[in-house]
């Protein structure tokens, strides 16, 4: 075979890599969503929580735990994947915007809130 189609040893032949695409938005996947809408049923069904909302940036995506739905949020749940290979990607933040705890799993970051349903049996 000659010619440019099916030769190999063309120098000037190169592979190019499909360009990948960022997504429009952060989501939180299927598992995720779950652990944290068990988690936010627990707190409802303890009276710590009522209300929740779920916010999707380009960035980022928030989940927020409300007492009332008019207040702030009592707790902020940040998935933000640029951070994956430094502090981790998952952020707990409390009511007035403090960082409560970071880290790389989910369960991990949510455990300050888990303690909350714990109580003390005699």
């Amino acid at each position: 075979m000659s010619g440019p189609v099916g030769n190999s040893n063309t120098p000037d032949a190169s592979i190019v890599a499909f360009p990948g695409r960022r997504p429009l938005q952060i989501a939180f996947d299927r598992f995720e969503l779950q652990k944290i809408l068990n988690l936010y049923g627990r707190m409802v069904a303890a009276g710590f929580w009522r209300d929740y909302a779920m916010n999707f940036e380009k960035d980022a995506a928030h989940f927020s735990a409300f007492r009332r739905a008019a207040e702030r949020p009592q707790a902020r749940i940040e998935k933000r994947p640029a951070l994956r290979g430094k502090q981790g990607m998952w952020t707990l933040f409390g009511e007035s915007g403090q960082v409560l705890k970071r880290g790389h799993e989910l369960s991990g970051v949510l455990s300050p809130l888990e303690r909350k349903l714990l109580k003390v049996v005699d």
